[in-house]
């Protein structure tokens, strides 16, 4: 859903458009030659409207342009969400860390996040085993699982005010997977040992007010303010040495025998062991996995209204294509979004704005009469999808000692936190058993 769902965000920062370089003579050329930014192409406007989560405001964290050429372990370029989260990883463990970002921190489409963080990928269990296997499909439901509970300690660790309450998922029948799949699917999980079970009508009223056959109750799931989240987890960063330069626009990339060298528009460099592109959709000139596109959504917040809300303020989403998602907040207002659209055209995008607030508002009053849907924050933006629903993540194909996350889907936070964990560990040169699910290409 936007971001931890930009649709389903998921969540991905940095402005840059980036793209292959012709080779060069030499040893370049068995690199595949350097990767360079293209500035013709100007960068995607990956958000547009009020994102509720900016009306709350917190202190930004600071960040300067960079005044000198820099020498350090490992360079991340991206101030959102999953450069945030890379950067914690590689501050625990040990190493020096520069985070550079074209236009400023959390100011990309983080912010448009909706920030339901669910182990469930958009990918229901029962139709991804048919899709990657039993086996791999068991281990890439727990590792989303293992995000979310990962991302709490951190959390906890840092002591980061950002609003995070553990939730439970309402699953709702719809048109991808009636009452009847949501059985087999509910059977399915519990297999494997996930918190999940059918719950019948009576049940889900209790929990939700929502009149269904039933639905499947899950554990394990959260919900967050992720402005708050990744502003919080940069300030931290900062404190614990890391370096923050914006607005700095990287203009090229060279993968060197040992160490990665960039480029910037003021003429400095920036040596590395390794650099990290957390980029976000803008990325994606430079890398397009097979089954790769970029998809427009909607969001909405409602007015605070405690008094109408479900009892178990769980999350809820259906089953459906396009689906129906919605949350509460701590100050009672009901987000939810959804009807997303296989184009990225920002113009279009932007002038659906209007149409898709009063179709997801319909949706929503349909399943929660007691709502008012009026909305009172409204935003539109872009998120990164998947054949299978699930991320990107490693190494670079072509460009040795540089790794990129690409987080899919609804589950784009979670699956940062897991993008930490796996580049943490390649960066070290330490194995990581689900880098087979992840990898590019």
């Amino acid at each position: 859903m936007i971001g931890g769902r930009l649709r389903h965000t998921k969540s991905r920062t940095g402005d840059i458009d980036m793209a292959q370089a012709p080779p060069r003579a030499g040893r370049a050329q068995s690199n595949r030659a350097a990767l360079r930014a293209i500035d013709a192409i100007d960068p995607m406007k990956l958000r547009t409207g009020v994102p509720l989560w900016l009306a709350y405001g917190t202190r930004a964290p600071a960040a300067t342009p960079l005044g000198t050429s820099l020498n350090v372990d490992v360079a991340v370029i991206g101030g959102g969400i999953s450069g945030a989260l890379v950067t914690d990883a590689l501050l625990q463990a040990g190493l020096s860390v520069a985070v550079f970002d074209r236009v400023g921190f959390v100011r990309g489409s983080t912010p448009a996040s909706t920030a339901m963080l669910q182990f469930e990928i958009d990918q229901p269990l029962t139709l991804l085993r048919h899709r990657i296997g039993p086996a791999r499909a068991a281990r890439a439901w727990w590792r989303s699982a293992s995000g979310v509970t990962r991302l709490h300690s951190r959390i906890a660790d840092l002591g980061l005010r950002c609003d995070f309450r553990e939730r439970h998922t309402a699953y709702l029948p719809g048109n991808v997977l009636d009452f009847a799949d949501l059985r087999s699917e509910a059977a399915a999980r519990e297999r494997i040992g996930l918190r999940s079970i059918l719950i019948d009508r009576a049940t889900l009223k209790r929990f939700t007010g929502i009149d269904k056959p039933g639905a499947i109750w899950s554990a394990g799931s959260a919900e967050v303010d992720p402005a708050k989240l990744a502003r919080g987890l940069w300030r931290s960063a900062a404190q614990r040495g890391a370096m923050l330069h914006a607005p700095v626009d990287i203009i090229d990339i060279a993968p060197g025998r040992r160490r990665v060298t960039l480029s910037t528009d003021t003429d400095h460099s920036i040596s590395a062991r390794s650099v990290v592109l957390a980029t976000g959709y803008a990325l994606t000139k430079l890398l397009k996995p097979r089954g790769y596109r970029v998809i427009s959504t909607w969001a909405m917040a409602t007015a605070p209204q405690s008094e109408a809300l479900w009892p178990s303020r769980c999350l809820i989403w259906e089953a459906s294509d396009p689906y129906l998602y919605c949350r509460t907040t701590r100050d009672g207002r009901v987000v939810a979004g959804g009807e997303d659209e296989a184009f990225e055209d920002e113009a279009k995008r932007d002038a659906l704005i209007p149409a898709k607030m009063a179709r997801i508002g319909r949706k929503l009053k349909r399943l929660l009469p007691k709502l008012d849907t009026a909305p009172d924050y409204a935003w539109a933006g872009c998120f990164g999808e998947s054949a299978i629903g699930l991320p990107a993540i490693g190494e670079v194909p072509g460009a040795p000692r540089c790794y990129a996350v690409m987080g899919f889907g609804g589950n784009g936070i979670t699956f940062s936190a897991i993008a930490a964990e796996i580049i943490q560990r390649a960066i070290l040169g330490l194995p990581d058993p689900d880098t087979d699910l992840f990898r590019f290409g």
